[in-house]
């Protein structure tokens, strides 16, 4: 196939100036109003068709009256919904005016608006029509003047613009050859089949509707809006009754989420309250266990002192063989076991201080005599009479100033020996005491506690004599 060039149309190459530029602006104001791959309003598809005024006047009111009817007030539909969208299979399915029976030619020239298609010549035009003209009748001897061919950069000028436009309208740059002028002409030829072909559908179901719109259906949907405006009053005042409680339920959210505030800050304090008095508690826990094991240990120390006795601690009688002992210090001398004075003398000593101890224990005082224990050199006073002290001390020389003080001693004894029956006496009338050996004046038993003159044997009989009846007597007052 071959491709010649497009030749302009000799009216499309002789154009006035002022021809061009209303192509032109025209041109420009279409492209302000509906760009290149703009989506177009059904406004200005309806203005678009080639329909008569009558047609378009007559499917606006027959889309306005379904919208004022259902909404009974100057309220704005949505956009969609002015318009009904018809399938290709129902647009193809309506027929036509021309179609039906009895249908004229007239009624088909209505509905469809003949286009002219575009002339295109073939033949390359080189020369103009160099016709002479026709003279005028004001000056039929004067020929008129032959007409000035423009210039071709004129021409030129005007095609390039042409070509501009047709390119910025379309999807195709300009100019074409031939065969694609052919194909793009088919093209818009079967678009405008199309078009014609929806515009009779639109306007076969416009008639439709129209034809189909009763009385009845109006009332209808008028009682359904009032009953619409009647459930829509209901709904608004439930709705207000739904805000005024929403409202109250936010003030009671409010006043719940203060509560809830301060039982949060009470509850905290609460707990620092309580941290603190556990703290405090389990020191003074701790401190009480401390105090009950203090308490307890005591408890033990004095159960054992309670046991143990003081006075047999402190005055601890016994025996040695033949010698009775008071703290480990023998009282008495034998043959053969020579005793030293001294302990001997520690020995009266220790045993004075027991018989003092146990006279201020039970209270007791004694007739004549007072005790002053002074250890080793320990003595009696008699409290009576000529107010003799008696020494409780001896010593085993014998010359004339020793023997006057052993004497003495003698006489110490024997007062000894007196106080010791005095409070024997006073301890069995409080309660039965029971002791081995009777005390009459010098003598305990069969015994005599005399020094000077006695028998070594004889005289350690009877101290350890003596000692018995003090134990006897410590073991009665520590039970008192």
């Amino acid at each position: 196939m071959s491709e010649d060039p497009l030749q302009l149309d000799p009216s499309l190459t002789e154009l006035a100036p002022s021809a061009v530029d209303m192509v032109a602006g025209v041109a420009a104001s279409l492209g302000q109003q509906t760009p290149r791959n703009t989506p177009v309003s059904p406004s200005q598809k309806l203005a678009s068709l080639a329909a008569p005024s009558s047609s378009k006047l007559a499917w606006q009111k027959a889309q306005a009256l379904p919208a004022s009817t259902r909404s009974g007030s100057s309220k704005h539909r949505p956009a969609g919904e002015s318009f009904v969208l018809l399938q290709d299979s129902v647009v193809h399915k309506i027929p036509t005016d021309g179609s039906k029976p009895g249908g004229t030619q007239k009624a088909r020239q209505r509905a469809s608006t003949p286009s002219r298609a575009p002339s295109v010549s073939r033949k390359v035009t080189n020369t103009t029509d160099k016709t002479p003209s026709t003279p005028t009748a004001t000056s039929p001897t004067k020929p008129a003047a032959p007409p000035i061919a423009p210039p071709r950069s004129h021409h030129l000028a005007q095609t390039l613009k042409l070509y501009t436009l047709l390119s910025n309208r379309t999807d195709l740059d300009h100019p074409l050859c031939t065969d694609c002028t052919s194909v793009l002409i088919s093209a818009l030829t079967k678009q405008l089949e199309e078009t014609k072909r929806e515009r009779d559908g639109y306007i076969a179901f416009e008639r439709d509707v129209r034809n189909n719109a009763g009385t009845g259906d109006i009332k209808e949907m008028e009682a359904h809006i009032e009953q619409l405006k009647l459930e829509e009053k209901t709904v608004l005042d439930e709705l207000l009754d739904a805000e005024k409680e929403k409202a109250r339920l936010d003030r009671e959210l409010e006043e719940l989420e203060r509560e809830e505030k301060e039982l949060e800050e009470k509850e905290a304090e609460f707990w620092r309250v309580y941290n603190a008095n556990s703290l405090a508690e389990a020191s003074t826990a701790a401190s009480l266990r401390t105090i009950r094991a203090a308490q307890e240990a005591d408890a033990a120390e004095l159960a054992r002192l309670s046991r143990a006795n003081v006075y047999n601690d402190a005055f601890c009688i016994g025996h040695d063989g033949v010698f009775g002992t008071i703290n480990g210090l023998r009282l008495g001398r034998v043959t053969g076991v020579a005793v030293p004075w001294a302990e001997v003398n520690a020995a009266w000593g220790q045993a004075l201080l027991l018989l003092h101890t146990i006279a201020r224990k039970v209270g007791f005082v004694f007739e004549q005599y007072r005790l002053v224990p002074m250890g080793s050199c320990s003595r009696i006073e008699r409290i009576g009479g000529d107010k003799a002290v008696y020494e409780l001390f001896g010593s085993g020389e014998l010359h004339i100033g020793r023997l006057l003080h052993n004497r003495r001693f003698d006489y110490g004894m024997v007062a000894f020996l007196e106080c010791l029956r005095q409070i024997i006496e006073f301890a069995k009338t409080q309660e039965s005491v029971d002791f081995p050996h009777a005390i009459v004046k010098d003598k305990i038993g069969d015994a005599s506690i005399k020094w000077q003159f006695n028998q070594e044997e004889t005289w350690t009989r009877a101290l350890r004599h003596v000692l018995l009846a003090l134990k006897i007597l410590l073991k009665w007052a520590t039970t008192v």
